[in-house]
């Protein structure tokens, strides 16, 4: 079994090594396994042809955005998270080659609100229409850092959303694989059914928000899902990914997925690395794996806080 370190580091490198995967492969219809390599086959079209196999997206630079917030201020800190973000997708921090590219809509009217002014807490965009999985890939690296309780992780899981979505269907998204997370990284049976059911007894208090969990999120039915954007199918396919196999399976079984390709690649990758330890991890995914000199600085904060 994997160390408690082994499987911290796993999950940190296994959504960006996942986001890196899937980023060549965006916006395509399903594929098979075999073809799903960092370095795509001759003649395969490209979403972003000028960015070198190996490169995170927004994803990843959104989970390090979080990462160094919560190291540096100690604390969940949504205003120097905003910030944080804000630099993201002006500035290129914590992007490879400083080079930013597919933000998310509503993501970038988020920003658009934070540079208006409005509070970090109130700038996500809250309607139906916008619960798509831009919190939700970049909420695992809360769950390598936290030492609380289970409300006190939900509690951050949910605020953490709200800066770029505010829909409480995306939060409680963010909020289910937060304690998903955590019991994987724990080792707990049936991780994902035991995530529910704390999930459950900690809403029963919040009408609402138990009903978008009930209703719209964890309706009885077995895994699935179509990689698409939205924030409970990007759940799902990951969880569907994950029954799949072994890191290497896990994501190209989301990659294989099609359309929003490198988020379900690193939300499923995030949880396949917890569970199995980086040393799951292909070593050479891992030495092409641009842009250590980024991450390797706060994944040893991060192991060295334990």
């Amino acid at each position: 079994m994997p160390t408690r370190r082994e499987r911290l580091e796993g999950g940190l490198l296994g959504l960006l090594v996942g986001d890196a995967l899937g980023v060549p492969y965006e916006f395509e219809k399903p594929l098979p396994l075999a073809q799903i390599d960092f370095t795509p086959p001759p003649g395969h079209w490209h979403a972003w042809p000028l960015t070198p196999p190996g490169t995170w997206s927004d994803d990843g630079a959104q989970a390090l955005c979080l990462l160094a917030s919560l190291l540096e201020r100690d604390r969940f800190d949504a205003d120097d998270l905003a910030q944080r973000l804000l630099r993201c997708h002006t500035e290129g921090y914590l992007w490879v080659d400083g080079r930013v590219f597919d933000t998310g809509i509503i993501t970038a009217a988020a920003l658009r609100a934070l540079r208006d002014g409005r509070p970090a807490l109130e700038a996500g965009p809250a309607s139906e229409r916008d619960n798509g999985n831009g919190s939700l890939m970049r909420v695992l690296p809360l769950v390598l850092w936290h030492k609380g309780s289970d409300a006190e992780l939900v509690a951050d899981a949910r605020a953490q959303s709200r800066i770029t979505h505010g829909h409480l269907r995306a939060q409680a998204c963010c909020a289910l694989y937060c304690l998903w997370a955590r019991r994987v990284l724990e080792g707990t049976d049936d991780p994902w059914e035991s995530g529910v059911a704390a999930l459950r007894a900690l809403f029963a208090g919040e009408a609402e928000v138990l009903r978008e969990l009930n209703e719209e999120i964890c309706p009885e039915a077995p895994p699935g899902g179509r990689g698409t954007g939205y924030v409970v199918d990007c759940l799902h396919s990951a969880r569907l990914a994950v029954a799949a196999g072994d890191y290497p399976v896990v994501v190209r079984t989301a990659v294989a997925l099609g359309e929003d390709t490198d988020t379900t690649a690193c939300v499923a990758g995030g949880i396949a690395g917890v569970r199995d330890g980086v040393a799951s991890i292909p070593e050479e995914w891992r030495c092409r794996l641009r842009g250590q000199e980024l991450y390797q600085p706060l994944l040893q904060a991060l192991l060295a806080r334990g």
